[in-house]
C-alpha cells in the first residue's frame, strides 16, 4: 500500500474509532439497537475509515493544487468581469454537486429538492463573488459579517417559523467535502498573487461568506413558499437478516453515490483541463499526479458517502428515538454532548481545514489546538440542540445571542482567528452532521412528539455557530500567551504579519 495512503487511513481510523465505540456502547446499554442496524453501522464505519483516507490524500494531491492554480490565474488576468463570472459559475456548480446539500434537501419536506438546491447554489455563487472582491479590494471581513448577519436576523424576524431552521442549516451543509478544499485553495491562489503582508490572513474568510449566501437565499424563498401541509418521511432502514442482505445494502448503493461524486468532480475536472490547455501548461508528471489525486478523491468520497448514508443514518435515527423514549429522557443532552465531542473528528473537511491553518500560520495554530476547540464547540452545540428538541424552544433564542457573542469577540480577537473561526463554522457541519446528527435529532423529536421542521432542523445551524465562539476564544488565549511567552509571540507575529508561505508545500505529497 502507498505509504502516504497508509498514513491517511491510520489518521482516519483514529478519528472514527471513538464515535464508533460510543455508539457501540450505547447500543448495549441505554439504547438497544437491532442487529441489522448495528451491522449496517459497523460496516459503514469501515467504509468511512477507508473513504476518509483516500479523500484526504486526494485533496492534498488534486483539489488544493487545482483550486490554487485557478485562483492565481484568474487574478493575473486582471479582468474583473471574468473573475466575477468565473466565481459565480464555480460557486453554483460545486454547490449543486455538494453531497451534504443533497442529503439535507432529501430530508426537508418544505420545498422540492431541486428548488432548495438551486436556491442555495445561487446564494453561494453570489457570495463567492463577494468573497473574492473582498480580497481584491481589501474589504474588512468583520464589517461584512456585521452587515450581512444583521440582514439575516432582520429577515428571520418575518420569515415563516418552519423555514428558519432549514435556512440556517443550509448555510452549514453547503460547505462540505467538495466545496471547502476547492474554495479555500481558490483563496490561497488569489492571495498568493496579491503578495502583501496581509494577503495570507485574507485567504481565510471565503467559507465564512459562502455560508451566508444560502441562509439569505432560503429565508427569501420562505416568503415565496408555504410549507404547510408538507409531511416528513421517516428514515428508511434496510431489513438485514443475512450477510447477503448486508452485502447488497451497500453494493446496490455504491453505484448511486459513485454517480453523485462523479457529477460533483466533473466540473472541477473540466475547469482544470481548460486551465491546463490555456494557462497552466503543467508538465506531464504534475498532470498525472493531479489526475491520480482526483481518482483518490472519487474513491474516497464514494466510500465515505455510502458508509454514512447506508450505515450511519439508520443508526443515528435509532439512537435518537431510543434515548429520547427513556423515562429519564434528560440524558439525551449529556449523551449528545459526548457524541458531538468525538464526531467532529470524523468530518473530512475539518481535517483539510486544520492542516491548512497549521501550514498557513507556520504552526502558530496547531492542528491539535484547532481540533480541541472544534470538539468543545461541537459538544456544546449538540447539548443546546437536544435541549431544543426536548423543550421546543425556537432556534432564534440560541442563534441571536450566539452570533452576537461571536461578532462581539471579533472586535477583540486577532483578525486571523476571526476569519478562521467563521470558516470553521461551515466546515464543522459536514456529511457526518447531515447523515448522523440530523437523523439523530429527528429520531429524538419523533419520540417526544415534537415538530420535525422547527425542533429537529436547526441542529446543523447550532453546529455551525459554536465554533465561531470557541475558535475566537482560542485566539484570545494565544494573545494572552504572547504577553508571557516570547517564542509564542514571535509565532503569532509571523502568522499575522509575515507568514513566509512556501507555495511548494501545497504540491508536495510525500
Amino acid at each position: 500500500m502507498n505509504k502516504k495512503l497508509h498514513e491517511k487511513i491510520m489518521e482516519s481510523l483514529s478519528s472514527v474509532i471513538p464515535i464508533t465505540l460510543i455508539v457501540f456502547l450505547l447500543s448495549f446499554s441505554v439504547s438497544p439497537m437491532d442487529l441489522g442496524t448495528m451491522m449496517l453501522f459497523l460496516f459503514g464505519a469501515a467504509m468511512l475509515i477507508l473513504g476518509m483516507g483516500f479523500f484526504t490524500l486526494g485533496a492534498d494531491m488534486a483539489m488544493m493544487p487545482i483550486g490554487q492554480q485557478a485562483g492565481e490565474h484568474l487574478t493575473r488576468t486582471k479582468k474583473l468581469w471574468l473573475i466575477i463570472l468565473s466565481c459565480f459559475f464555480i460557486g453554483v456548480v460545486i454547490t449543486i454537486a455538494e453531497p451534504d446539500l443533497t442529503v439535507l434537501a432529501r430530508q426537508t419536506p418544505a420545498v422540492p429538492d431541486m428548488v432548495l438546491i438551486l436556491t442555495v447554489a445561487v446564494g453561494v455563487g453570489l457570495f463567492l463573488v463577494l468573497a473574492f472582491l473582498r480580497i481584491l479590494l481589501h474589504w474588512n471581513l468583520r464589517t461584512l459579517l456585521l452587515i450581512f448577519y444583521a440582514v439575516i436576523f432582520l429577515l428571520a424576524a418575518f420569515a415563516p417559523d418552519s423555514f428558519l431552521a432549514v435556512a440556517f442549516d443550509s448555510g452549514g451543509v453547503t460547505t462540505g467535502p467538495i466545496t471547502v478544499p476547492f474554495i479555500m485553495a481558490l483563496g490561497l491562489g488569489l492571495t498568493a498573487v496579491r503578495g502583501d503582508k496581509d494577503a495570507e490572513n485574507d485567504s481565510f474568510g471565503l467559507v465564512a461568506l459562502c455560508s451566508i449566501g444560502p441562509i439569505l437565499s432560503v429565508l427569501i424563498l420562505g416568503f415565496l413558499y408555504n410549507p404547510s401541509g408538507s409531511s416528513y418521511t421517516p428514515v428508511e432502514v434496510p431489513v438485514i437478516e443475512t450477510n447477503r442482505d448486508l452485502f447488497f445494502a451497500f453494493a446496490e448503493a455504491i453505484p448511486e453515490y459513485a454517480h453523485e461524486v462523479a457529477m460533483a468532480l466533473a466540473p472541477i475536472l473540466g475547469l482544470f483541463f481548460i486551465l491546463q490547455f490555456t494557462l497552466l501548461k503543467l508538465r506531464r508528471r504534475q498532470l498525472i499526479k493531479i489526475l491520480v489525486g482526483l481518482l483518490y478523491t472519487f474513491i474516497g468520497l464514494t466510500l465515505f458517502l455510502t458508509g454514512v448514508n447506508i450505515g450511519f443514518m439508520p443508526a443515528g435515527h435509532s439512537l435518537g428515538m431510543q434515548i429520547a423514549g427513556l423515562s429519564y429522557k434528560w440524558i439525551l443532552v449529556p449523551l449528545a454532548m459526548v457524541i458531538g465531542y468525538y464526531i467532529v473528528k470524523a468530518e473530512p473537511a475539518v481535517l483539510v481545514l486544520n492542516k491548512q491553518v497549521e501550514t498557513i500560520t507556520g504552526g502558530a495554530i496547531s492542528q491539535g489546538a484547532m481540533m480541541t476547540a472544534l470538539s468543545i464547540g461541537m459538544s456544546v452545540s449538540l447539548g443546546l440542540a437536544m435541549t431544543r428538541v426536548l423543550t421546543g424552544i425556537s432556534v432564534l433564542w440560541f442563534l441571536i445571542p450566539g452570533y452576537a457573542v461571536a461578532l462581539g469577540l471579533s472586535f477583540v480577537t486577532p483578525d486571523i482567528f476571526t476569519a478562521i473561526a467563521f470558516d470553521s463554522g461551515g466546515v464543522s457541519s459536514g456529511p457526518m452532521t447531515a447523515t448522523f446528527l440530523l437523523p439523530f435529532a429527528m429520531g429524538a423529536c419523533d419520540a417526544v412528539g415534537g415538530n420535525i421542521l422547527t425542533d429537529a432542523f436547526g441542529i446543523v445551524a447550532m453546529v455551525a455557530m459554536t465554533p465561531l465562539i470557541t475558535i475566537q476564544l482560542l485566539g484570545l488565549l494565544y494573545r494572552w500567551k504572547t504577553r508571557h511567552d516570547l517564542p509564542a509571540a514571535q509565532q503569532i507575529i509571523a502568522a499575522e504579519e509575515v507568514i513566509d508561505f512556501d507555495q511548494e508545500d501545497f504540491y508536495h505529497v510525500g
